[in-house]
């Protein structure tokens, strides 16, 4: 996103919050990927194969330097038999003013957990 004339300091920060989750977001995804095919013996030319594209591709979106879509997140899952669990939670440990608190019925698993469940 650009910066226009007549946008506010407060704005560009918002803006520059948001690239900042995006890198995060891509990262943590890449990370999780890459972990679980090195588990399963999955190589890039694999992953390629098994998406119908281009090793060169897998490259791309495993090195972490494009905004992922949901279409390649679908397409990555299928690909390797998995599926990806979101969470969302409040940052520093607490909701905002004037949000609710998380539910109790919430509950995260631990990385570990997490990959003793994922599908081969």
């Amino acid at each position: 996103m650009g910066f226009g004339a007549g946008v506010s300091p407060d704005q560009r920060a918002s803006e520059g919050q948001v690239d900042e989750e995006m890198l995060a977001l891509v990262t943590q995804v890449t990370n999780e990927v890459t972990w679980f095919m090195r588990e399963r013996g999955i190589s890039r030319a694999d992953l390629a194969a098994r998406m119908g594209v281009s090793p060169g591709r897998v490259s791309q979106i495993l090195g972490g330097g494009e905004n992922l879509t949901l279409r390649t997140l679908a397409a990555l899952s299928t690909a390797l038999g998995a599926r990806f669990e979101l969470e969302l939670g409040a940052v520093k440990g607490g909701p905002a003013p004037g949000e609710a608190a998380p539910s109790p019925n919430h509950r995260t698993l631990s990385r570990s957990r997490h990959h003793d469940n994922a599908r081969p």
